[in-house]
């Protein structure tokens, strides 16, 4: 029986954890299987994709910045990727076409819901950034059963359209819209997630006022060794609880490994394993 090979694909990814994730999940499965790295320059996603393929590879994760050209790249779309617009899974299927799905929205949730313990079900969630990490979680937030979904975006146009582009699949509003105004000063959000690609460069998002009360559980997409500047500013103002995404890395990865090898693995010991040996992005 052949070994299977895999690979996470993006640029300037030389810190992801995805390999070892991925040869944790392989040996609790038993799988067959490797996972590997690609480096790809900038403008080469289309081409080492296309390369990795024709060499036998089964699949691939794909991250910053090829999620929309992994999107046109893919033959076959998953509901969740369409919604999504953006893919950070291609899967070979037994006719040889790609198929493209997107688990970021899925490992946010499990993660907020089972590692965390947070209800979602009626939570008033506010979620910061409108581009394609937001875009690929509102939906399975939703589905989550939030009683409000607010988008705050340093462009406001953005999270309008953001907004209406789901508004028909629940309570989804961008901030200043009728129907999204701030909770009262000493209650605040039940959840505030940050989307955005602020923390990557140390930077605070724009995060409105009386957002975070004595109730919050600040999240933030991001992962590092450190706190970002987010869940620095969250603790300072109050938040009761912070996070960061490794717990969505994880989710994500076994939502693709499902995908690939038929199994989800047990999450719960690679999360732990992975705190316990922690390493920081440049």
């Amino acid at each position: 029986m052949r070994t299977e090979r895999y690979a996470v694909i993006g640029h300037g990814i030389t810190y992801s954890r995805s390999p070892e994730i991925h040869a944790r999940f392989a040996a609790q499965a038993r799988q067959l299987m490797t996972y590997g790295l690609i480096d790809a320059p900038a403008d080469a996603f289309l081409a080492t994709s296309r390369r990795f393929f024709a060499s036998g590879g089964r699949g691939l994760n794909v991250t910053v910045p090829f999620k929309q050209e992994a999107f046109a790249l893919a033959d076959a779309l998953t509901p969740r990727a369409h919604d999504a617009g953006a893919v950070n899974t291609l899967a070979v299927q037994a006719d040889g076409t790609l198929l493209g799905d997107n688990t970021d929205g899925a490992g946010l949730v499990r993660d907020l819901g089972h590692n965390l313990q947070c209800r979602l079900a009626g939570a008033r969630l506010l979620l910061l950034g409108a581009g394609g990490a937001a875009h690929g979680v509102v939906l399975p937030l939703l589905g989550a059963g939030v009683a409000q979904l607010v988008i705050a975006n340093r462009t406001p146009e953005r999270a309008e359209q953001l907004a209406e582009h789901f508004a028909a699949s629940g309570p989804v509003h961008a901030l200043g819209a009728p129907g999204a105004a701030l909770p009262p000063r000493a209650s605040g959000f039940d959840v505030i997630v940050n989307a955005t690609a602020a923390s990557s460069a140390g930077e605070l998002p724009e995060v409105p006022s009386h957002a975070i009360g004595a109730g919050t559980l600040a999240y933030d997409m991001a992962y590092a060794q450190v706190e970002t500047t987010f869940l620095q500013w969250a603790r300072k103002a109050g938040a009761s609880r912070m996070a960061n995404g490794l717990g969505m890395l994880v989710e994500q990865a076994a939502e693709s490994f499902l995908l690939w090898r038929g199994v989800r693995p047990d999450t719960s010991p690679v999360l732990a394993a992975l705190r316990a040996a922690p390493r920081s992005a440049p």
